[in-house]
């Protein structure tokens, strides 16, 4: 089992924290479908700005099952050490620290992967927020800035020596964004140089892959990004296959359309009309990508402006029209 300070995950998948993804809905699925932990999506460290909607949503805990996870992001230490201390305020046991976001709006702000260029500034971070809280603190970060500068694993020092309790490392460098294939020979180098729990991250698509992945880096545990839009129950499939070696069924055409129901009622009551609409344009049309006619029911989806027509909508669906496996893409997480 993968254990992160005291807290003992009941599977060693825990889905990615992705800004617009992991909302509470999409972690409660997630979670009751398999996976051991779900992170937030990234809050910023300026709690100023936490009166924002857009704060406020995503870093609503209630009704979740623990242990909970909330990520963090800036550049400024103090800054930092106070949104952790805030964050566990309202609820979090683990506070995670995003050091892995390759978005231009992150980085700009030299926060994100920008900060893997800066190895005593993120020494400064980590202990600052270290010190801050006494729940455990984890880290999510790059291989490096970019193929040239591959510092992962001197970072995971860092971390280790910082008091940092697991560590996430996704396959790329900043300079590769999401683009060609994630490599684990880094992730690999990082395990072996520390001591505390690693996660394996990046193009994480199947139960196979993911235990051909943990084969080759010895990573203690995978997180699962995009792959699981559209798929909740993956994180599930991942851990049986881990765990049992064996395959379980995908969900049939009757299953896929209620876990969609469930999903869509939870973001109605969630976000509540107006919101819970346009969110759930995106999020169910996830569901839709692996039909054959998915582009033509997106399009219809998308047009319906009220919850009840979105709710007759799922019951018209044709679930059982699958083309393909679902799409699955390299994680966008933070």
């Amino acid at each position: 089992m993968l254990a992160i300070g005291s807290y003992l995950l009941s599977s060693r998948v825990v889905l990615a924290p992705m800004a617009g993804v992991t909302d509470r809905p999409f972690r409660q699925l997630c979670r009751r479908f398999g996976a051991g932990l779900a992170v937030s999506e990234m809050v910023t460290s300026d709690t100023r700005l936490w009166s924002s909607r857009k704060s406020s949503t995503r870093l609503d805990l209630r009704g979740e099952a623990g242990p909970l996870s909330v990520q963090i992001a800036g550049s400024d230490p103090q800054q930092m050490a106070n949104a952790a201390r805030a964050c566990v305020e309202a609820g979090a046991q683990i506070v995670d620290i995003n050091m892995g976001c390759p978005a231009k709006k992150v980085c700009n702000r030299a926060a994100g992967s920008a900060l893997l260029r800066d190895e005593a500034l993120v020494r400064a971070i980590l202990e600052a927020v270290v010190a801050a809280v006494e729940v455990p603190v984890t880290l999510k970060i790059r291989t490096g800035w970019s193929r040239d500068e591959r510092n992962g694993v001197t970072v995971a020092r860092i971390a280790e020596q910082s008091g940092i309790r697991a560590l996430a490392v996704h396959g790329r460098t900043r300079a590769c964004k999401f683009e060609g294939s994630a490599e684990y020979d880094t992730i690999a180098a990082i395990k072996a140089a520390v001591s505390i729990p690693v996660l394996a991250n990046g193009d994480i698509d199947s139960p196979q892959k993911a235990a051909a992945v943990l084969a080759h880096t010895g990573a203690d545990g995978v997180m699962i990004g995009r792959a699981a839009q559209g798929q909740p129950w993956l994180c599930g499939q991942i851990d049986h296959y881990l765990v049992h070696g064996e395959l379980l069924p995908a969900p049939d055409a009757s299953q896929r359309r209620a876990i969609a129901r469930e999903h869509l009622a939870a973001l109605h009551a969630f976000y509540g009309e107006e919101q819970g609409v346009r969110i759930a344009r995106k999020q169910i049309g996830w569901y839709l990508n692996a039909l054959r006619e998915g582009s033509d029911a997106r399009r219809c989806f998308n047009q319906l402006t009220d919850t009840t027509a979105q709710c007759a909508a799922i019951e018209q669906i044709d679930f059982a029209d699958i083309a393909t496996a679902p799409t699955t893409h390299e994680d966008l997480a933070a």
